[in-house]
């Protein structure tokens, strides 16, 4: 059973649906004790830094959330659900659950006519192997919806890289049991849904 986290924003139907397109079974939960049970944990997301924060508190899915990473539950964030594993976001000056180290940045272009947000198709290039990554060619596109990117302090971390806006950013990372993507793998077509299966099949 894979577990989305309800934390009362984004696009959970998307997501649910992606992962039944090839058959997995899904919930979506903002209970504590269903994410504690969950035997996969997918945290998704759309929005802002700070309500986000906000709706995991008050809903008492921090404590959750930190548990299931740290006992070795395969956890998969996404999009905001990665970049408040970060330790603090620019974003409304918001303090993260620093899950991971480093902080969330934002995109701050040379070019006036750079649009941020960043929303559409960009290539991710692969930093290191991973099993999320079989079967996924370097510099395969995903779709980005983001004014701000991830920057993680250890660059170990690193899992891919995408080049936006002056920045050359971290859009996948990875550590143990925990891999989190600044795009949308629900919205990228046959590449994000081969992600995603491979995460519904991944046992660190």
């Amino acid at each position: 059973m894979i577990t989305i986290v309800d934390y009362k924003a984004g696009n959970l139907t998307s997501v649910q649906l992606a992962f039944e397109h090839f058959g997995a079974r899904v919930r979506i939960t903002d209970d504590p004790k269903d994410v504690l049970a969950g035997s996969r944990v997918v945290f998704p997301g759309v929005g802002a830094a700070g309500a986000a924060m906000e709706q995991l508190a008050g809903l008492g899915l921090l404590d959750a959330l930190r548990t299931v990473i740290g006992r070795g539950t395969p956890f998969l964030g996404i999009c905001i659900g990665m970049q408040v594993l970060l330790e603090f976001s620019e974003e409304g000056e918001t303090t993260c659950m620093g899950v991971l180290p480093g902080r969330v940045r934002r995109f701050r272009p040379r070019d006036p006519l750079c649009k941020i947000p960043q929303i559409g198709w960009n290539a991710v290039n692969i930093a290191k192997p991973h099993p999320l990554f079989a079967g996924i060619e370097d510099a395969s596109e995903f779709y980005f919806v983001h004014s701000y990117y991830p920057a993680p302090a250890d660059q170990v971390l690193i899992a891919g890289r995408t080049d936006y806006a002056d920045a050359v950013f971290a859009s996948a990372v990875a550590r143990d049991n925990l891999f989190a993507t600044q795009f949308h793998p629900e919205r990228s077509g046959r590449i994000g849904l081969r992600l995603l299966e491979n995460f519904a099949d991944w046992n660190p």
